[in-house]
């Protein structure tokens, strides 16, 4: 038998070492320099990074680049992250979770101007006028590249793509919907006023316009 005061020295002892292991079990094992760069980098990229421009910023291997990617990309898995470490287009980004696609599209939804504005508003009424109409022939109208505009006009359900040109690449040929003649309470395009009568002459016009391009609330 122990004399009482090593005995609770020796308990002491093994209480102290199962709260470190279980405290080690809690705690993820840290991220390796290289991870955390990797991590930074794609972070701040708006388009997928190319494993070449990783290796060549990090000096490492192409093949430890792949490597580190892989890990990192089951790390998150496995932590069961909000985010995955995707192979896209050539390279390599992070982005949400597919599983948590439903609150990406209401965090989305509830960041969306209720509004056109102006761009958007030209856009739309170019493709109105002179539908159907690729991307290509709206940014020469414009001036501007439309690639954004047209997004959220799609997103908004008042464009579609109605066809594809013939020629080289197919591009798409944008129309506008029912719910474009249903902002403007009208039954068929043919009701569009002529393109001269478009002139807004003052800001309270403009606002009214854009009054007929509320979103409607899913509630009602």
């Amino acid at each position: 038998m122990y004399p009482m005061n090593e005995y609770n020295g020796n308990e002491a002892d093994d209480n102290d070492t199962s709260n470190q292991s279980a405290s080690s079990a809690s705690v993820p094992a840290t991220y390796t320099e290289t991870e955390r760069a990797i991590e930074a980098i794609l972070i701040s990229a708006i388009e997928p990074v190319r494993p070449g421009l990783l290796a060549e910023l990090l000096e490492i291997p192409l093949t430890d680049i792949e490597q580190v990617c892989n890990t990192l990309s089951e790390r998150y898995e496995r932590e069961r992250r909000g985010f995955v470490l995707a192979r896209v287009a050539g390279g390599y980004r992070l982005q949400t979770h597919p599983d948590l696609a439903t609150y990406m599209e209401r965090f989305a939804m509830e960041h969306m101007s209720p509004r056109l504005s102006s761009a958007a508003l030209e856009t739309l009424a170019i493709i109105a006028y002179k539908q159907p109409i690729s991307k290509t022939q709206i940014a020469a109208v414009r001036g501007v590249n439309v690639d954004g505009v047209i997004k959220l006009l799609s997103q908004r359900g008042y464009i579609e793509i109605g066809g594809y040109a013939e020629g080289p690449g197919r591009p798409a040929l944008y129309v506008t919907t029912s719910q474009f003649l249903e902002s403007l309470g009208m039954d068929n395009l043919d009701e569009l006023p002529p393109i001269d009568n478009l002139i807004v002459s003052d800001e309270s016009e403009l606002s009214a316009i854009e009054d007929r391009f509320k979103d409607t609330d899913p509630s009602e």
